[in-house]
């Protein structure tokens, strides 16, 4: 595991931007991520932990501290009947189509979802309003202390897209799943028309992040989902420099090129505030925020709070709303 230095981020991440990263490591074993963090730990460096970067908004002034990325090298894949042993850096379509292939149902909902089984699992991902946490028994961790632990489902908190791993530090390798045996065909054909959907509604040519904001449910019982929330506020299409309200599903925000971590927050507060006006719904963001120093909270937390360049909301387009 030899770490890379200076090494920029925007390629790493699904909405391409990002500054320099003063180092990044891959590593292959648990062994390695535990030595990873005590390096980290011991040289009083921040460390940040990413999967794909696919709901992640990296600073474009970059990262003062080590990335560790957890990919391919922990990517193991076990069956045991209907019990499943998977590394947290396998890819999440690749492991819902192996799931398939084996007649094993109740994860149809994440294939179309980028990104690693570890961030998935530790943000309780999914679809269709769905979590993945509903099949976890076990995941194993490392603390930011370096030490390797077993957590059971217990332990877990899942909840809506959230877990009791946010926030813990904790780093996951290896999830074990409980599933249902299903049809293989009938699992297939559903797993077909989730793609074909995703394909329908949702930006492909553009860089993005996915879904921006977090479904509430009482907002959705009263307003409806959050991209209906913002085309009825007259959002869809508008943009901040290079940061656009996808003119295709309003809950995405696509870089059509250049775009700044600035200029995504700007929108993002512009959103937020537009449609907490009509509704009196915050909504909050299932899209993730990295400074330069390594805070790293969900980014309305930061647009609240005013950190980025206000003067942005001065240069608003709406040319193509």
């Amino acid at each position: 595991m030899r770490p890379d230095r200076n090494v920029a981020l925007a390629p790493l991440a699904r909405w391409q931007i990002g500054g320099p990263a003063d180092i990044v490591v891959t590593p292959g074993t648990t062994g390695q991520v535990s030595h990873a963090v005590s390096v980290a730990r011991d040289c009083d460096l921040p460390l940040f932990v990413m999967g794909d970067g696919s709901n992640m908004l990296f600073d474009s002034r970059g990262f003062r501290g080590i990335v560790l990325r957890i990919g391919p090298g922990l990517d193991a894949l076990a069956f045991a009947g209907t019990r499943v042993t998977a590394g947290a850096g396998i890819w999440v379509p690749a492991f819902a189509r192996q799931l398939a292939l084996r007649g094993l149902a109740g994860l149809e909902h994440v294939v179309g979802i980028p990104g690693r089984l570890g961030g998935l699992v530790v943000m309780n991902g999914g679809s269709q309003r769905k979590g993945i946490g509903t099949h976890v028994r076990h995941v194993t961790v490392v603390t930011r202390d370096g030490e390797s632990r077993t957590l059971a489902h217990a332990d877990l908190g899942y909840s809506y897209r959230t877990s009791a791993l946010q926030g813990s530090g904790a780093i996951v390798t290896d999830v074990v799943l409980e599933l249902e045996p299903g049809d293989r065909g009938v699992i297939m054909r559903e797993m077909i028309e989730i793609l074909a959907s995703r394909r329908r509604k949702f930006p492909k040519n553009l860089p993005n992040c996915g879904s921006t904001f977090l479904s509430n449910p009482a907002m959705y019982d009263k307003v409806g989902p959050p991209g209906q929330a913002i085309e009825a506020a007259g959002l869809k299409g508008v943009a901040i420099g290079g940061a656009q309200v996808s003119p295709l599903h309003a809950n995405f925000i696509v870089n059509r090129g250049g775009a700044t971590s600035d200029e995504v927050l700007a929108l993002i507060a512009l959103v937020r505030g537009t449609v907490q006006n009509r509704t009196g719904f915050a909504m909050d963001c299932e899209v993730r925020h990295l400074t330069e120093s390594g805070e790293e909270r969900p980014a309305h937390e930061f647009t609240d709070a005013g950190r980025f360049d206000r003067s942005l909301l001065d240069r608003i387009d709406r040319s193509d709303a």
